[in-house]
């Protein structure tokens, strides 16, 4: 009689089946970031332009991935984890650089309230991201995977709002961009100085707020594994 055949090894527990749409199309935003980072860094007005058209597609994709991923129930553990960890990396190829150019475009390009992009405030941005990913990678050693939360996503939407209106707010203040003489425009202008400076606030504040929850489901499952 023949035996039959041993089943294979089981699909690893943290990564799964990676070869779907929803992670191809987070893949593509990971590749999107650094180019983000290359297009603003060029001093010219249209290339920082270009720059916020490619951030704005990177930042939709995590919306649309996320959506695929749900209607055609092909959410993934390397979904979980790559995700947000894209998302983290745009953030970074986005906000390093424009911290650097509203330092150095001065008075003429100052935000409301801040002038340049502050320091402490890229530290929050930044200093959260490593937190939450360095415990959500310790997590994934101990066999769990943290999925993004509600609170968390929102942060992610009020942070692009920032970075988008952030990377049109130094194109339109670069050196050879000429601005239209209108009322029309100088309003646009405040507006959009304004907007940019709510969405630093907003941003900032889910930023710290949004952290609570991943830090007492990381207490817990650290908890759970290394019980005292």
């Amino acid at each position: 009689m023949r035996r039959a055949p041993e089943p294979g090894p089981p699909p690893s527990p943290v990564w799964g089946d990676t070869l779907n749409l929803p992670n191809l199309i987070t893949s593509g935003r990971i590749i999107a970031a650094p180019l983000v980072t290359l297009l603003l860094l060029e001093p010219g007005p249209m290339l920082r332009v270009v720059a916020f058209a490619v951030f704005i597609v990177a930042a939709v994709s995590d919306l649309w991935d996320g959506h695929l991923a749900r209607t055609r129930n092909q959410i993934t553990s390397f979904g979980k984890i790559v995700d947000p960890l894209a998302d983290k990396l745009l953030l970074v190829c986005t906000l390093i650089p424009l911290y650097v150019i509203t330092g150095r475009q001065g008075a003429a390009a100052a935000l409301p309230l801040f002038g340049a992009i502050p320091l402490w405030a890229v530290a929050i941005f930044l200093g959260r991201e490593l937190l939450i990913t360095t415990l959500r990678f310790m997590a994934a050693g101990q066999g769990e995977v943290v999925a993004a939360r509600t609170i968390g996503k929102r942060k992610a939407v009020a942070q692009n709002i920032f970075v988008g209106a952030a990377i049109l707010w130094v194109a339109f203040h670069s050196i050879g961009f000429v601005a239209p003489a209108s009322g029309a425009w100088e309003a646009f202008s405040i507006f959009h100085g304004w907007f940019t400076t709510t969405f630093l606030i907003t941003a900032l504040v889910l930023t710290v707020v949004s952290a609570a929850p991943y830090l007492g489901t990381f207490s817990r499952i650290l908890a759970d594994r290394h019980p005292s």
